[in-house]
């Protein structure tokens, strides 16, 4: 499965999540989590994602929470410094993801 980047907007609420990058990567794992779940597939089976930053020196807060949200061992990741994401994001991510059948 290919999930497209995902931003940091609340779903309930179109609106950003407030506050800085570590806020922001929360929300967009947390949006990356609902679509892989909602396709029959989860974050544990995450292969492949792609960080887009828009400043690296945030690649450190960045990280801390994208640690959190994967228990196992990580998947591979790639992660490149990206001026104007979408709607100013700080951050967005894109996965690689298998699907249980």
């Amino acid at each position: 499965m290919f999930v497209s980047g995902q931003i940091p907007t609340n779903p309930q609420t179109g609106e950003f999540a407030a506050g800085g990058i570590a806020e922001q990567t929360e929300q967009v794992l947390k949006n990356l989590q609902a679509v892989l779940e909602a396709s029959g597939s989860s974050l544990d089976q995450v292969v492949k994602t792609t960080v887009f930053l828009a400043d690296m020196k945030e690649f450190s807060g960045m990280n801390e929470v994208y640690a959190r949200f994967f228990s196992g061992p990580p998947p591979a990741r790639a992660t490149v410094a990206a001026a104007g994401l979408p709607r100013d994001a700080r951050v967005e991510i894109e996965a690689v993801a298998l699907v249980s059948e």
